[in-house]
């Protein structure tokens, strides 16, 4: 156990006492109590989070009944509240937008046309300095922005810094974004899918297997091959005019991706619900080399779903990208592939065959994929057919915990036609309960060679980076270890442990915020958002140990923290697994959190006193 030092240790309630007095001991108790209360914005968290959820009591007993060990951790009857409940009153997207003409529903408009209604009704502002205006010279939510004050005029106008603005011209600091035309093109399903229809029909023609189709095919692709060497043959004669530098090698006839390219790479696998364009952007700025974004059905994308194509937006920091696809479909995976191929910038396609939640496991998508071969092999080589960039697959070790399949499974991978594989070190029925397999992950990688495998499991140092770079992996994926702690990827490429202070630590909550406005929107709604996304943030990094306070490093990714007071309150305060406290790390970035505010993290089960 990674214990911190005696002098930090404590007990719950100790604790929590603590951190409710604001980080005073038991002597200041009287000294606060003469001074008269003083209410602050905490005060309202006071209230037990146990009555702002509001759970029946008879699904509370039903959920009792049942298999405690299986459901822990899932929170099926997690609450969910949208951000836009806590803005009832809009001011019309006319108004805020600021066009010419008038709103084309006149009276019939949901929306508040009053400017001085909405001012009256709108929040109060959250801080004086708006990060989309001192970023880009203007903020394009102008009235309804949650800082304002920094932008608006006192006639009511959107201000802009012209020099700031004209700057920002011809830059796209988002791509992938979904285009209103090809989403109504979608929805009336009229897009061309040639290419995915021509392979669909080497599948099953004229009753033939799918292996005589893909045979013909091979042979296609081959006497493709033979026609471009044959156009490139020269005489004799004209070879010696020609100059050389040297031996031709596989590197002047192949070419390389960089992904091929570079080695020791430590890759950012997607993860739901946390793992958005915010949150990577942190990671790129603490050494991430790759990221990708996080997983998206391929029939929502083929609907035009707005959602779900949000989830394949790319910043220009994340210079190798790629996105995360899921299905169990050869027809709707390939024809995902050719129109992600043919509109979205992207440097890799990833399938994703290891995920192990219930909704996609039963239709067979996800780790199902592992033990329907045929559709798996028939979904990578109709993805690889349309595809002009590399085609990547996830992997866990199998479905049961003691009957591992990757082995098996990755050889004929090879044949399909992969260009690089991730396996986590789990089974799909493992989960978190034991640690990663890396002597089988080594084992893997052996057998995949030449193609590049990815470990992941269990990273939460550069110890366990090191580690596993003494296997034969070509790098390292890091999922749950990068949201505990973000900068493991400086230590990963430093070498060292970053004792990081708390003060530091809030300052890069802060940066995911200002890159949440970015991305979500700075009126109510985004800002709740983005208040959303930094708490299902806050109860992972609530299991960080600071380094300072450990007995010895490292700090394993299995082992819960014992309660423990930091060096000073705020570092106490990210220490809390309580909900509550991480509200009130959120206020201090983000300003006090609606009446009706109610959130339950999806990853942690227990986050309640």
């Amino acid at each position: 156990q990674a214990f911190s030092v005696f002098r930090f240790l404590t007990t719950k309630e100790k604790f929590h006492e603590i951190l409710d007095s604001g980080g005073k001991g038991p002597n200041d108790d009287k000294a606060s109590d003469d001074a008269g209360p003083k209410e602050t914005a905490e005060d309202s968290l006071e209230e037990p989070q146990e009555k702002k959820c509001k759970v029946d009591p008879a699904e509370q007993e039903r959920m009792g009944k049942q298999d405690s060990k299986r459901m822990r951790g899932q929170n099926k009857s997690r609450p969910h509240m949208k951000p836009t409940s806590y803005d009832n009153r809009r001011l019309c997207p006319s108004i805020i937008q600021e066009r010419e003409t008038k709103c084309v529903y006149g009276d019939k408009c949901k929306f508040i046309h009053d400017v001085a209604e909405y001012m009256a009704l709108k929040p109060a502002d959250v801080g004086e300095h708006c990060y989309l205006y001192d970023t880009f010279g203007k903020c394009h939510y102008g009235l309804s922005c949650r800082f304002a004050r920094a932008h608006i005029s006192a006639d009511l106008k959107n201000l802009a810094n012209e020099e700031r603005a004209k700057a920002m011209v011809g830059r796209t600091p988002v791509r992938n974004s979904l285009d209103k035309d090809l989403q109504w093109r979608l929805r009336k399903k009229v897009v061309p899918f040639t290419a995915s229809d021509a392979y669909m029909k080497t599948i099953f023609k004229g009753g033939h297997k799918a292996g005589e189709g893909w045979k013909k095919a091979a042979t296609a692709e081959n006497g493709k091959a033979r026609r471009v060497c044959h156009f490139v043959e020269v005489s004799q004669e004209n070879l010696a005019r020609v100059k050389t530098i040297g031996p031709l090698t596989d590197a002047d006839v192949i070419k390389l991706r960089q992904c091929e390219k570079k080695q020791d790479l430590i890759k950012l696998i997607h993860l739901s619900q946390c793992g958005n364009l915010p949150f990577r952007r942190i990671c790129k700025r603490f050494g991430a080399d790759i990221t990708c974004g996080e997983m998206a059905m391929c029939t929502n994308l083929l609907q035009g779903q707005s959602s779900e194509w949000a989830l394949l937006k790319r910043h220009e920091s994340e210079d190798l990208f790629g996105v995360q696809v899921e299905g169990c479909f050869p027809d709707t995976m390939t024809r995902c592939a050719e129109l992600l191929n043919n509109k979205i910038d992207v440097d890799f396609v990833d399938i994703n065959s290891g995920c192990p939640i219930d909704l996609v496991y039963k239709k067979g998508g996800g780790c199902g994929l592992m033990t329907r071969t045929n559709k798996f092999e028939q979904i990578i080589r109709g993805m690889n057919s349309v595809l002009d960039v590399p085609l990547t697959v996830k992997i866990r070790t199998g479905v049961q915990e003691k009957a591992n399949i990757a082995h098996k499974l990755i050889p004929e991978m090879k044949k399909w036609g992969v260009s690089m594989i991730t396996l986590h070190g789990r089974s799909r029925e493992q989960r978190y309960t034991k640690s990663a397999d890396w002597d089988y992950i080594n084992t893997c990688s052996q057998l995949a060679s030449p193609i590049p495998l990815f470990g992941n499991g269990d990273i939460l140092s550069y110890y366990d980076a090191m580690k596993a770079r003494e296997t034969d992996v070509s790098g390292v994926m890091l999922a749950r270890g990068a949201l505990i702690k973000p900068w493991v990827f400086t230590e990963i490429k430093e070498r060292r442990d970053w004792d990081i202070s708390s003060s530091e630590r809030l300052d890069v909550l802060r940066d995911f915020t200002h890159y949440g406005l970015e991305h979500w929107g700075s009126d109510t709604q985004g800002l709740e958002k983005t208040r959303n996304f930094l708490l299902e943030w806050l109860s992972f990094m609530c299991r960080y140990i600071p380094v300072g306070l450990l007995e010895r490093v490292p700090q394993k990714i299995n082992e819960r923290p014992p309660y423990y007071m930091g060096r000073d309150y705020l570092e106490s305060l990210m220490a809390s697994q309580h909900v509550g406290d991480w509200i009130k790390i959120s206020e201090m970035l983000l300003g006090p959190v609606p009446k009706n505010f109610n959130f339950l993290p999806k990853h942690k089960a227990n986050a309640y006193k």
